[in-house]
């Protein structure tokens, strides 16, 4: 086997060429960008990422878990390149074509549960988002919507509306879609009782504020994203199904990021075994091209024709991608659950060294490393992982941080051993540079 040229800084980053792109960046995009360090794409191959002035990172990140087929991905490639030969575009609301179709069908098959499905294809995960909440109000003809303290479902104003991450997300934006609620997450690092817990500020949301009968859906990710790749206990879903069942509610799984194999099955949901009434998806669904989807049972997607389109939503490249990616992730899902608990062993094995890591927690590949001044009071701390995604990046290993002070450990789901025990490697010498 050829030994791995990565990683591999010959120029610390961010290089002249980087530097070029980073000062045309500033002086005309929107000051909203966040930008997380200075990073300038210029290419890459499976787990290895290649900036403008020719460093190589090992990701851990995958565009905020994204490309699920790593880079370049000769089928994911191939078959983009084939479709864009044909045409680029058809208003699949109006028109027909057979990539739209193969792929409804496709999801409608791969969705958790015996029941049948119907897909609609969106541009994105908000998108997707917002089409949800729209169909849960048609459907149940109730106006109320649930989601969880932490949350994040876009940044739409119904999905900006449902997130409850951060307030500057929602700073200076309200008035906010009416009739959403929010309860506590079953969180099982912070809560002594986390479903208990959660079902109980249920209960009392039914009995101060809102009846069960006024409420359309609640939404919930299956393994929170944004707010620190929380996993709740095996059981929360299915209590939230019951819950749901039992008032006539409809559950919505927010699979955007937990889904498409992420977790090391299809979807998270699949972990609790529970089939949700609509299913949103989209980010690792293209491997990068912009694609997302909500899959509903048949009997919740009653809506009539022109209730609701999109121009461009199932772009037919995108249709391709999508189509090679899920052939891709199938198979690979061994893999996944396999190098996810290669590198849940690391981490582990970090936490045992260092008193800062207060958890570790992960399914398949989502994996989250929860930093803490003190184990004991279990305060979050941010400042560590800012320095280390810092330090990360300047010796090749991109990071991510979410929640309060939670490193994201999200990957190409393509990644070999190689890339888990050197990119490992490296979060530990930056962890000893703390002490």
């Amino acid at each position: 086997m050829t030994k791995p040229t990565y990683p591999r800084i010959q120029t610390a980053p961010p290089g002249p060429r980087a530097r070029a792109i980073i000062d045309r960046d500033a002086a005309w995009t929107s000051p909203s960008y966040i930008k997380e360090y200075p990073l300038v794409i210029g290419g890459g191959e499976g787990a290895m990422l290649e900036d403008v002035d020719g460093n190589r990172y090992i990701d851990y990140m995958a565009g905020i878990a994204v490309s699920a087929t790593g880079y370049n991905h000769p089928e994911v490639v191939a078959a983009i390149q084939a479709q864009a030969a044909k045409f680029l575009h058809i208003c699949a609301t109006d028109f027909y074509f057979e990539g739209f179709a193969r792929l409804a069908e496709r999801l409608a098959q791969l969705a958790p549960g015996s029941s049948r499905k119907r897909v609609f294809l969106s541009n994105s995960g908000t998108e997707a988002v917002e089409g949800a909440i729209k169909l849960a109000r048609y459907h149940t003809r109730r106006p109320a919507l649930i989601a969880f303290e932490g949350s994040f479902h876009g940044r739409t104003y119904g999905a900006m509306s449902l997130t409850s991450s951060k307030s500057k997300q929602k700073k200076h934006f309200g008035p906010f879609i009416p009739e959403v609620y929010h309860v506590p997450y079953a969180n099982p690092y912070r809560m002594r009782d986390p479903i208990g817990e959660s079902l109980e500020a249920l209960d009392a949301l039914f009995q101060r504020q809102v009846d069960p009968s006024d409420v359309a859906a609640i939404f919930v990710e299956p393994i929170q994203g944004e707010g620190g790749y929380v996993i709740p206990p095996l059981g929360f879903l299915r209590a939230l199904r019951e819950l749901c069942d039992r008032h006539g509610i409809l559950l919505v799984a927010d699979e955007v990021q937990s889904g498409v194999g992420r977790t090391g099955k299809m979807w998270a949901v699949d972990w609790d075994e529970v089939e949700p009434d609509i299913l949103v998806t989209a980010k690792g669904l293209g491997s990068g091209m912009p694609i997302g989807a909500f899959i509903a049972r048949d009997q919740v997607m009653s809506w009539e024709a022109g209730s609701h389109g999109s121009t461009f939503g199932g772009n037919p490249v995108s249709c391709a991608a999508a189509l090679a990616t899920l052939d891709i992730v199938e198979r690979t899902l061994p893999q996944v659950r396999a190098m996810g608990e290669r590198m849940l062993v690391h981490a582990r094995r970090l936490q045992q060294q260092y008193p800062v890591i207060g958890d570790v927690r992960g399914r398949g590949l989502m994996l989250g490393m929860e930093f803490v001044k003190d184990r004991e009071t279990r305060e979050p701390y941010p400042e560590i992982v800012e320095r280390i995604t810092e330090r990360a990046f300047r010796k090749g290993l991109l990071l991510l941080g979410c929640g309060k002070s939670t490193f994201r450990l999200a990957p190409p789901l393509v990644l070999n051993q190689y890339d888990v025990d050197t990119g490992m490697g490296i979060l530990e010498q930056c962890l000893k540079e703390e002490d």
